[in-house]
């Protein structure tokens, strides 16, 4: 029997890249993404006591792509004066 094309792709390896607290950042940092034609997605953490800052979102993306996504980050910070805070740590998603 043969096995799927999609069997061989690896899953679940997520990293969450870096955290972004102003939106004219993070509109930038998406359209950077995607212009790169990485695969991301942004997680909202939820709000507490010590994270007061509706706008902080995590940006995520694959593992494999974490190089290249980092230096895309990086550019659109630097040229346009943002800081980023960069986590490179695996996400923490529970899809279960």
């Amino acid at each position: 029997m043969e096995q799927p094309l999609y069997t061989s792709v690896k899953v679940n390896n997520e990293i969450e890249l870096c955290e972004v607290s102003n939106p004219e950042c993070k509109l930038l940092i998406e359209k950077a993404l995607l212009l790169e034609r990485i695969s991301f997605y942004i997680r909202w953490p939820k709000a507490s006591i010590f994270r007061r800052n509706k706008n902080n979102c995590i940006i995520c993306v694959n593992d494999s792509s974490k190089e290249t996504a980092e230096n895309v980050v990086r550019n659109v910070c630097d040229d346009k004066g943002f800081s980023v805070k960069f986590l490179m740590r695996k996400s923490q998603n529970q899809y279960l």
